[in-house]
Formats: C-alpha cells, structure tokens, sequence
C-alpha cells in the first residue's frame, strides 16, 4: 500500500501536553525502558499485559480499591483472570472522586428538540443516583438483579443505570424506538425485577408516546415487580400502579456503593441477533473501567472541562461508552431528538450550543451535512471544538479529508470495535498522525493482528480482524450460556485461543489501519446494528413473502447499501401494496432504522446444502465478486441462483 500524506499532523504543544505523554513518561521512569514514541509503547502494552494494567491501575487512582499481586493472573482466552481479590465499584469511580470544579461541575447537558439544553451539575447527578438507589434497595433490589431500562437518550437514563451499578444491580437498556416485542426478545432473557420507562420523546417534530408500549413490554415480562416511569410529555396517561419518577423521595443520607469482584455483572448489552435472537453479552465492573479510563483518558485525550456529545441511543454500546466519559471528569451530552430535522446541521447547531469539546457521528451523518452543502465551521461556532471520532462503519478517504476542510483543522479518530468488548481494537491517539479513511493505530493493550484463514499475520493485506492476547474487558459471559459454550462459539471457534472479531481490516507498513467491512452478517447502519434473522422473523410472516435475505453492503464511495431480496409464492407478483406492507413491518416490529433502501423479486434465495442462507456470498456478489470467489458450486443447493446476484452487481442496483 502507498503511504498516503497524512491529512493531520498532532503540533509539538499537543503532543507535548497529551495524557498518553504524561502516561509513557511515568512508564519509562518505572520501567527503565525508552518509550519515546506510541508504538514503542504499545509493543510494550501488548508484550507485557500485566505492566500495562497495573500501570494504568496505579496511574489512574485505583488503588483506592486496593492492589493485587497481578494485574492478569490467567492469560487464557476465553477464562483470562484479572485482578483477584480486588473488590471495586464502576458507579463509586465515576461519581465518588474529586474533579475540578467539584459538584458545581457540569456533569449532564439535557438537551432536546423541543427546548433548550439544561445543565446538570455533578452534585445534582449524585443525588439523584442516590436517591434511585435508595428506592431500589427499598423495592428489595440486591446485587445481581437486573434493572432494565427502556428509555431515550435523557439524563434519567444515564441516573438509572448508575444507580443499578452502585447497589451491585446488572443494567440493560433500549431505546424506545425499539418495538415491544423486540424489547421483550432481550429483557426477556434477563428476568428484570425492575422497569425503567419513559412516557414517549420526540423525533423529527413528531410527538411518539410510548405508555401504550411499556404496557406490552410489562406484560411480557412476568419477573418485572415495579415500573418507575418518567414523564418527559405531558404526564397524561400514567398507571396508577406505576411509580413516578419526580415521586422518588431524596435519599436519606449518602450512598452507600457496593463493592463487588472485579468479573461482577456491571451491564447486558445485546448482539444483532444475526443467527437467531440476541445474544446477552455481559460485561464486568472491573474490566469496563480500566479500559474506560484507558481509552477515554490516552486515546480520546479526555479531562475535566470536557464535554462529550456523541449522537447515540440507549441501545447501542456508544450510549454506554458516552456516560463512562464521567470517569475522568467529563460531562456528556444527551440529545433525545432527530439528528437531521430541521435540516443535517442540527448536530452541529448543539455542538455549538452545548460547548461540546468531542464530538462524536457516524459516517452517515457526516456524509449527510456533506451532501447538504453544510460547512460547518463556517455557519456555527466551534471554537470549543478540539477532537471528533467516528464510528459505525469505515470512513472513507473523501469524508475524512471534508471533515478537515469544512470542520476544521482537529483530529477526526476513526474507531473500531464495539458491543463486545465496550471499547475500541483500533483507534487513534493525540501523538500520532491521521491518514484519510485510515485507523491510526492499535489501542494501547490491544494485541490486534489482520490474519489470512490458515492463521498467519499478514500486514498491507486484508486479513481478519483477530485479538491474540485478552482484555480486560472482553465479555464475562453470556447470559444463559451456562457450559460457554456459545462463547467460544462466538469468538474463538475459527482460530482456538484467539478471538476472530469479523471485521475484515489490513494493518498498513507505518502501523496504521484499514477496516474493509464486516465478514459476518450483521447489519450495521450507522452504527446500529441488527441481526438478519430479527427482519426475517417478521418479513416471513407476510403472507405471500416465501423467504427473504437482506444484505448490508459497504459500498467504495462510502455509502451503505441495504437491499432485501424476496422469494414470493407462485403466482404473486411485487407490487407497490406489498412493498409498503414488508417495510411497515419492519419498521414498526423489528427496527425503524433498518427498513431496507429496495425491495427486489427474485426466483429463490441460495443456501448451503445444511439450509444455511448464503448471506456472505451475496453480499461480496453485491460488492462486484465473481461467483467462483464467493461459493463452490457443490456447497449450494441451487447454484444457478447466484447468477441473479452477479447480475443485479453488473447492472448496478438502484444504489449503486
């Protein structure tokens, strides 16, 4: 690959400044080694795991829930040990330590389509914390309970989650665009005590209410016990039985965090659901915030003053990633509305309005204010912008090198990772430049390589994505999956004791990364993603739809492509009545997000001699792959049916 130029260059002030500076510095006083650069420091972070984590556990005030004797006691994957014996709280780091500014401090900016932004400072946030905790300890709540909440993107959701986290309680959340059954496919797995629910938001002008909603989700969920319900409309319409959320009382004295082992349950955020319904993916306490700090702190360049607005709801790991910015002093933006009504620079009108200093986007969202003809530096004030990132999908080259002109002159990261880990693989960092529509590095403790199928390290080749040592925050388990066997299954069953992400990527000659897309399934837009089988369950439930395969295609300008092919039954034709039946459907009972850009007929839908749907083949086939690359003839049970494909490729599609 030819080294591109890069289109940022860190000044000498930042590098200079940067907390990853001050962090490689206390390393090489400690160490006796030279770390005079970041990829001296990450050979080191990755070929010695147990100096790096306690490294970042003593740098970071950890302490404070005591030592161990080994960071990594147990480097196995899966089954790695960390930390043992010591006893921590995620919600106590984020809220119990001194910041500046203190509780005057920012730590929420309340921000919504219909009124202006509301501050929420760091004591207020306390209390209410303590208060919610206060009342679910009331209600009997104990660690290891879930809490569930179906919620927007508004402060009392970043409260609740908090407040299950400092008694020992396990949180999950949806957003509620989400529809009842879809919510109830993941709470259901949990067995809930508690439900957390908003009375409805608003999108894009339109009032959505959604009582209606959390009285399905209740009835499906035979374990809930209480439903704590906030009323951001006009509170009509509340069940006498519901507890109000401004009817908490406030707590009797200071809250009281319970410290749990480093592996305790902290969240359950869930898969895509690709091969059948969503996989609970459990997250610790422990592991979540040593890679929170170090990711936030040494790659986002993150501290107190900072405030983060990343455009994100309450059912993707973004959500989770933004609130944990309160670890090292930051406030975060919560915007519960459209991100592109009145117009695509709706995000940057809030950037500006709420000071934001990191702002976070998909690709699609840039590529939206692009094809707008916004610049935004020059119709808002961004001047307490210092860093963006970007994530969901690749960026490409051209959206990375906008970004720079019509932002401005600041680093655009590039990040890639994800649900499973709560974190980042491949990132940038302040001390290092960036290439356009290039990763800058691999993270700090992230033995990332790009392999080809046999297992060998490939660099300036396109390679799987695959991790070959543990972190601290890969899951501590499924829900349900008592054997872990679904575990390994996941990540490991293609290369044993390596974890295979399914991200195609290459690793570039000067260290930097590629992500070429994903080599599973899943349907990703935007950064939110679903599994194939969740718009099957309900496109194969209309009558005259036989069967259905969708795609989501990364195309090489940038854009995503989602078509959904379907089978019909003889003698019925793909009429406009139908086309609008199978996309209400979707939008309504699997995901308003991923109502497919077009419908297409075709005669049959190509499988594996086992039933499988050839869903990788056709979307490399979409992507312009010959069919001898893409699947042998003797694998298909009707081979013939891929030449559709091939030829929908060679005309271009409707999107392409």
């Amino acid at each position: 690959m030819e080294q591109l130029e890069p289109i940022w260059v860190p000044p000498d002030e930042l590098v200079a400044s940067a907390n990853v500076t001050r962090f490689a510095e206390r390393v090489s006083k400690s160490t006796g080694l030279v770390m005079d650069d970041y990829h001296a420091l990450w050979q080191w972070s990755v070929a010695d795991l147990d100096g790096f984590w306690q490294a970042v556990w003593e740098h970071f005030g950890l302490t404070a829930f005591g030592t161990a004797e080994r960071a990594l006691a147990d480097d196995r994957m899966p089954g790695a040990s960390w930390f043992p014996g010591v006893r921590l709280n995620f919600a106590e780091y984020l809220l119990g330590r001194e910041v500046p500014g203190g509780d005057d401090a920012v730590a929420i900016v309340d921000a919504a389509e219909n009124r202006p932004p509301v501050e929420i400072t760091r004591g207020e946030l306390r209390r209410g914390v303590a208060a919610l905790a206060q009342a679910l300890r009331g209600m009997g709540i104990q660690p290891g309970d879930v809490v569930a909440g179906y919620l927007p993107n508004i402060p009392q959701a970043v409260t609740a989650m908090l407040a299950a986290a400092a008694i020992g309680a396990i949180w999950s959340s949806v957003g509620q665009d989400y529809a009842p059954a879809a919510a109830v496919n993941r709470f259901g797995q949990l067995r809930p005590r508690v439900l957390i629910a908003a009375d409805g938001y608003v999108f894009a002008g339109r009032v959505h209410r959604r009582t209606g909603a959390v009285r399905e989700i209740r009835a499906g969920l035979p374990t809930v016990e209480r439903v704590v319900m906030i009323s951001r409309l006009d509170g009509a319409d509340l069940d006498g039985d519901w507890l109000r959320w401004d009817g908490i009382p406030q707590p009797d004295g200071p809250l009281a965090y319970a410290r749990v082992p480093f592996d305790h349950p902290l969240w359950v955020l869930f898969s895509s659901g690709t091969t059948g319904r969503p996989k609970g993916i459990v997250h610790g306490h422990g592991g979540i915030l040593v890679e929170t700090v170090k990711q936030m702190s040494l790659h986002w360049n993150l501290s107190g003053g900072d405030r983060v607005f990343w455009f994100t709801s309450p059912s993707w790991v973004m959500w989770n990633l933004q609130l944990s910015t309160l670890a090292v002093g930051a406030g975060v933006v919560c915007y519960d509305g459209s991100p592109t009504s009145p117009d695509p620079g709706r995000l940057w009108d809030l950037v500006a309005a709420t000071g934001a200093t990191f702002f976070g986007a998909s690709p699609g969202y840039l590529q939206a204010t692009a094809n707008h003809g916004l610049a935004p530096a020059a119709a808002f004030d961004l001047a307490a912008l210092r860093a963006m990132g970007s994530t969901g999908s690749p960026l490409p080259p051209a959206l990375h090198r906008w970004a720079y002109e019509r932002v401005g002159p600041l680093p655009l990261w590039s990040m890639s990772g994800g649900t499973d880990i709560a974190g980042a693989f491949l990132g940038g960092v302040p001390t290092v430049p960036i290439w356009p529509g290039q990763l800058s590095v691999r993270c700090l403790g992230v033995a990332a390589q790009a392999w080809t199928e046999e297992g060998a390290p490939v660099v300036d080749r396109v390679g799987e994505l695959v991790v070959t040592r543990p972190m601290p925050s890969m899951p501590v388990a499924f829900w349900d999956d008592r054997t872990g066997e679904r575990y390994r299954e996941a990540y490991f069953s293609t290369f044993p004791g390596t974890w295979r992400h399914g991200d195609w990527i290459s690793i570039t000659p000067w260290g930097s990364c590629v992500v070429h897309g994903r080599s599973d399934s899943t349907l990703n837009r935007n950064g939110v993603r679903i599994g194939s089988a969740e718009i099957y369950a309900v496109v194969e439930a209309i009558d005259g739809v036989d069967e259905a395969l969708v795609a989501g295609v990364e195309l090489a300008d940038g854009g995503y492509w989602m078509p959904l092919f379907v089978a019909l039954s003889p003698g019925r034709e793909l009429t406009d009545e139908l086309r609008a039946t199978v996309n209400d459907a979707v939008r309504t009972q699997a995901s308003p997000r991923h109502v497919p850009d077009e419908i297409i007929q075709v005669s049959g839908i190509p499988h594996t001699r086992t039933g499988k749907k050839l869903e990788i083949p056709v979307k490399r086939l979409l992507q312009g792959a010959a069919v001898a690359d893409v699947a042998t003839p003797d694998a298909v049970d009707d081979p013939e049916l891929l030449a559709q494909y091939a030829a929908l490729a060679r005309r271009g599609g409707a999107r392409r």
